[in-house]
């Protein structure tokens, strides 16, 4: 794969998956504006994307502030005059008790991970659509398949932004735009150690790095006859 020439919005990119996936397209040539409400970690990724030679900018705002977001959209497709790959990664997962949950936690939680999808991908649609040319990746969850009762509410959640992602893919297929999403499982974001997982086929937990390698697939142009697709990212964790 190879993103030279090509410009990308990465949100929730301070560190993680969201880390991984902005150093990744980076490494093969990206630029890339990464969007985070952790100032520090946002820093520092960053600087470690920017060795890579390529023009990286930080951004540091909420998804859930629609004006801000919106806003800075708007300014990285004046600042890089087209955007091409547009991946809405930020996302909480909080694990409330649902039967206890207070509505203003189902209001953050709906404020981030699906209107925090909705408002970059409305706002960049029209540049796109304009262009003739859009890739757009919404990160999902295994959750969002199948449902996890210690995580109600993050359930619901990716169960919308997997439905978006088809439903928007039918909306700009004939627009040279392709929407997928991606869903991941058990993914470790804490240790460079590998850690088991009994529930997968690989029986280990996935890596950033590997979460990362399936979002820009299907945001390269090796994978331009692909939308509305929702892959599982989870080492066989649903066929066991």
């Amino acid at each position: 794969m190879n993103f030279k020439g090509k410009n990308v919005i990465v949100t929730g990119a301070a560190k993680g998956i969201g880390r991984a996936i902005v150093l990744g397209y980076a490494r093969l040539g990206a630029n890339v504006v990464a969007i985070d409400i952790l100032e520090k970690e946002l820093e520092k990724t960053v600087r470690d994307a920017s060795e890579y030679n390529t023009k990286i900018k930080g951004i540091c705002i909420s998804v859930s502030d629609e004006e801000a977001i919106r806003k800075a959209v708007r300014d990285s497709v004046e600042e890089f005059e087209q955007i091409h790959v547009l991946v809405n990664n930020a996302g909480i997962y909080p694990g409330n008790n649902f039967i206890t949950q207070k509505t203003e936690e189902w209001k953050r939680i709906i404020d981030i991970n699906i209107l925090g999808t909705m408002y970059p991908t409305q706002e960049i649609l029209p540049h796109m659509i304009e262009n003739g040319y859009g890739r757009i990746i919404n990160l999902g969850s295994v959750a969002g398949e199948y449902g996890l009762d210690a995580f109600v509410d993050y359930s619901m959640t990716k169960g919308a932004v997997i439905s978006f992602t088809k439903a928007l893919s039918k909306l700009v297929g004939d627009k040279g735009i392709t929407v997928n999403c991606v869903s991941p499982g058990t993914i470790n974001t804490i240790s460079e150690n590998t850690l088991l997982d009994e529930r997968t086929t690989l029986k280990r937990f996935g890596t950033p790095d590997e979460l990362a390698n399936a979002v820009m697939f299907l945001s390269s142009d090796e994978a331009s006859y692909i939308t509305g697709q929702n892959l599982l990212v989870d080492g066989g964790r649903r066929s066991t």
